[in-house]
């Protein structure tokens, strides 16, 4: 059981690393983030990846990441983050109007399909706006901080007159 979590944080640590060094600015890899987020929370599935990478193109970010942020999405997610959606639409457009299944019609089904379509696309908008920019802002500032590191250690090793001092 060991070696397996052990291997398993290696390859998480591995495969993080790999989206922390993607190419471009912080800011291109934060709206590529920010992207994939907004497209995830949204229930477009098997589309996602699609329009988090037409979305990544339209604002310039980064393919890869913009992919990848919509795990956000996952089968351990779906249910929470679709539910919080149908809740934020129902709040803003009022409570959906459900028909005991003894009373319902062809109508009602379409009406009912229509009510729950509003209030879940409403809602996955708006929150996976919110969520985007969350997430793009942490991403920018994640970026940031790493790529100042790194700088901050290449110009340590390229200065060697330099002594490192430790805290």
């Amino acid at each position: 059981m060991h070696r397996l979590l052990s291997v398993s944080r290696q390859y998480l640590r591995r495969n993080l690393q790999l989206l922390r060094e993607q190419e471009g600015t912080p800011g291109r890899r934060a709206r590529g983030i920010a992207a994939g987020v907004l497209c995830g929370c949204l229930p477009f599935f098997g589309l996602q990846v699609v329009l988090s990478m037409s979305v990544a193109g339209l604002i310039r970010g980064n393919y890869l990441l913009a992919a990848a942020g919509t795990l956000i999405s996952n089968p351990f997610t779906y249910v929470p983050l679709y539910w919080l959606n149908y809740q934020v639409g129902c709040s803003l457009l009022g409570p959906s109007s459900l028909s005991t299944p003894s009373r319902i019609t062809h109508t009602d089904i379409w009406v009912q399909g229509w009510d729950f379509s509003q209030r879940i696309l409403l809602g996955s908008g708006l929150v996976g706006l919110v969520c985007s920019a969350i997430g793009g802002v942490l991403a920018y500032k994640l970026f940031r901080r790493h790529e100042m590191h790194q700088s901050r250690r290449r110009g340590a090793v390229s200065n060697p007159s330099v002594t490192k001092v430790s805290c």
